[in-house]
């Protein structure tokens, strides 16, 4: 076999694994925020539970698709009103803690901190932290998850 023939043959192989890794890559690669999630309101308390000032955490479980998820959420009275903060840090999706003392939300692991507002102060974290849907009905306060 000659030299130029052996250098088609691998070239030919390259291209064929290539061609067959393609589709993994295409799905493993296909945005998340694309794929296709419903948004479900879910029970969470009574609207004179709600705190008047500062943060209040809550706990809540809810049940989907025959199985149950438990779960919690900062309420955090604000400028801007009642705001649900999830309680995952955007820098390693550590759970956040409230200090009521220096009024901050602060991840334990890297040293994040954030604001009552959820706004970036201090740490390794990219961005504020996620706000999660609320809506009040009929005097009930439900909170909006995604599955």
């Amino acid at each position: 076999m000659e030299r130029r023939d052996l250098l088609k043959r691998v070239i030919r192989v390259f291209f064929a694994l290539l061609l067959l890794a393609l589709p993994a890559a295409v799905v493993s690669l296909y945005p998340s925020r694309l794929r296709r999630r419903t948004l479900h309101y879910v029970y969470l308390m009574d609207d004179d539970e709600l705190p008047r000032k500062g943060v209040k955490r809550i706990n809540y479980q809810y049940t989907l698709d025959d199985r149950t998820v438990t779960n919690r959420v900062f309420l955090a009275v604000t400028g801007r009103g009642l705001i649900a903060f999830s309680p995952v840090c955007t820098h390693l999706g550590c759970f956040i803690n409230w200090d009521s003392l220096r009024l901050e939300f602060i991840c334990p692991c890297h040293g994040g901190k954030y604001a009552l507002s959820g706004e970036v102060i201090a740490g390794p974290p990219p961005r504020p932290l996620t706000e999660l849907p609320l809506r009040i009905s009929e005097g009930k306060v439900y909170l909006g998850v995604v599955s």
